[in-house]
């Protein structure tokens, strides 16, 4: 297992490429100033066009930067957000990558979850990554259960599957690290049943009772059990668009176990997440300043009747 130095040095050298002379931004908070501060000294024995632009902590994930750090991050060529709430879902990011930079996110991160994801053999994850997106985008119907009560199903006819594989080296890629998922932005509106999500949640953390959420028309219409009342906080407080059902995703990162983070629990391999709230920045119709993943254990995932995971 490496160690934090190390650590940012692959995700920078292996993961993005970063070589000589590269300009790479590192965008931060004051929560995880710490963590920036490693990879920018990282950045720094890469020989790169190093900076770094610490900001306040944004209130939920997928709330936009201010606007001085957007125009930053157009002017990388690669860019590292290692921030407390996550950019991957705001203008600001899909800006940027349309400028051409490589961009790794790293919401809510620490030094031992990166310590012990980072190390994996990304060839071989990268090519399971690539034929679970394929099964997506070659699919159009989804039924997902777990033992815990989770009968849901939609359509995903139309769209498609996204490789998260950690590897983002060229112009425009874009993912987390660590990585470890294939996922895709379910048909708006299509969305029915049952969703109980026993892992974890975005904005609340590991769970100790799951939290059952009716779906109809697409969108979580009751959430009861465990923590509802804070769930329910947050989706009241980034209104309707909030409770979009936004993405299916399925863990594959061999070195992740569930801690509570929900940045390395959706990696961890053999579970699934569905989030709420924006998906447009991965082929969805729905923009939101929020986008929370809940994951879901122990998961039968069919795609058009054939049993996928």
């Amino acid at each position: 297992m490496p160690d934090l130095a190390s650590a940012c040095r692959l995700a920078l050298a292996e993961c993005l490429a970063v070589r000589a002379g590269d300009k790479v931004l590192i965008v931060t908070d004051t929560d995880l100033q710490p963590l920036g501060e490693a990879f920018f000294r990282a950045a720094r024995e890469l020989r790169a066009e190093a900076a770094a632009i610490t900001m306040l902590p944004r209130d939920n994930h997928g709330q936009e930067p201010p606007e001085m750090v957007a125009a930053a991050m157009l002017k990388g060529q690669v860019v590292v957000l290692v921030t407390s709430r996550s950019l991957s879902h705001t203008r600001a990011r899909r800006a940027a990558n349309d400028a051409g930079a490589r961009i790794a996110s790293l919401p809510g991160a620490t030094a031992d979850m990166l310590e012990r994801t980072l190390a994996v053999d990304y060839d071989a994850m990268a090519a399971e990554c690539e034929d679970y997106a394929a099964i997506l985008t070659g699919g159009q119907e989804v039924h997902l259960t777990t033992p815990a009560g989770t009968d849901l199903t939609f359509s995903i006819a139309g769209r498609r599957g996204h490789p998260d594989t950690g590897l983002y080296r060229r112009p425009g890629d874009f993912g987390n690290l660590p990585a470890g998922e294939a996922y895709i932005a379910p048909v708006e509106g299509t969305a029915r049943g049952i969703l109980v999500i026993d892992g974890a949640m975005s904005g609340i953390g590991f769970l100790k009772e799951p939290l059952r959420i009716r779906v109809e028309e697409g969108r979580a219409v009751e959430v009861s059990g465990g923590e509802a009342r804070a769930l329910e906080e947050i989706l009241n407080r980034y209104g309707p668009e909030s409770r979009n059902i936004a993405e299916l995703g399925i863990g594959l990162n061999p070195l992740a176990k569930l801690t509570g983070n929900v940045l390395e629990d959706e990696k961890v391999r053999g579970t699934v997440h569905i989030a709420l709230g924006d998906n447009s920045t991965f082929g969805g119709r729905v923009e939101a300043p929020s986008h929370l993943d809940g994951i879901l254990l122990r998961p039968r995932l069919s795609v058009d009747g054939q049993q996928v995971l």
